[in-house]
């Protein structure tokens, strides 16, 4: 279902609940000015609202709210009833027990850069001759960015890539020697030998790294959108670095030997005084 359909199926579902009444939106205060909200790729936030602010009472029938992003609709809710558009399926939600106590917050789950923008929350109430009126209550400004990080490894190091959402689509390299980017991962891609999707987490491992592995990784999302940068540096290891892991690990041989020497010992000595018991 194309979103064409989803928007007429939004419309035929708040008639159904408005009972064939038409809704009167009320404008928007000139002085209403919106609430920033910002957040990163792939978390979640929750955009603030309270109708008892704008409503003392509600009636039996439960309280109907009403969140947008002007002009569409995201999330509506009247009781148990709810509807919600395509692009916020499954990401979106007013829990109804606090909703009923005067907390109509908007929970959005696994936020993508796309989600960016002006929202705006209603309250539909009884009006005259029967009809519904829709009371403004709250705007907010929601901000998402992406995630930005620096990371210096080894060569032969693995590079952990986070991917932060299920919505990942793809992962790009630029290279520190060239200006273009090079497709490195889609999701759907079968592991190899140099790269692994973990098969729970949002993770992509790049194993045994190279000094042509430097450069900067975009992970994106299926509209192009980014979802990270991270910028790769490849260090060699200094001399006293190395001479240090070598000192370490002599130790830690050192350590292993000692203690199965000191076990070889405790035996013999155990054999020993079994045979003078007998």
């Amino acid at each position: 279902m194309d979103i064409l359909q989803k928007r007429l199926w939004s419309f035929v579902f708040l008639q159904g609940i408005l009972i064939g009444n038409l809704v009167d939106s009320s404008a928007l205060p000139s002085t209403a000015n919106p609430v920033p909200v910002m957040t990163l790729v792939g978390s979640q936030v929750v955009l603030p609202c309270s109708w008892k602010d704008s409503q003392k009472e509600m009636a039996e029938s439960g309280c109907h709210i009403q969140w947008m992003s002007p002009p569409y609709t995201v999330f509506e809710q009247l009781g148990e009833d709810k509807w919600q558009a395509a692009e916020y399926e499954g990401r979106v939600e007013v829990p109804l027990e606090k909703l009923n106590s005067g907390d109509c917050s908007l929970i959005i789950k696994d936020v993508q850069i796309g989600d960016t923008g002006r929202y705006e929350s209603f309250i539909v109430v009884d009006g005259v001759r029967s009809q519904k009126s829709r009371v403004f209550i709250q705007s907010v400004k929601l901000s998402v960015t992406d995630h930005k990080s620096r990371k210096d490894l080894y060569p032969g190091d693995d590079l952990v890539l986070e991917l932060y959402t299920p919505h990942s689509f793809a992962v790009v390299f630029q290279s520190r020697d060239s200006s273009e980017w090079v497709n490195l991962w889609k999701r759907g891609d079968e592991n190899n030998e140099r790269m692994e999707k973990h098969h729970q987490l949002e993770q992509l491992t790049i194993k045994n790294l190279q000094y042509s592995d430097e450069g900067i990784y975009k992970v994106l999302d299926e509209g192009d959108l980014s979802v990270s940068t991270m910028q790769l540096y490849i260090t060699e290891k200094s001399p006293s670095s190395r001479i240090q892991e070598k000192q370490e690990q002599i130790l830690t041989d050192a350590a292993a030997t000692s203690s199965c020497s000191a076990l070889l010992l405790s035996v013999l000595l155990s054999c020993y005084q079994i045979l003078l018991l007998h």
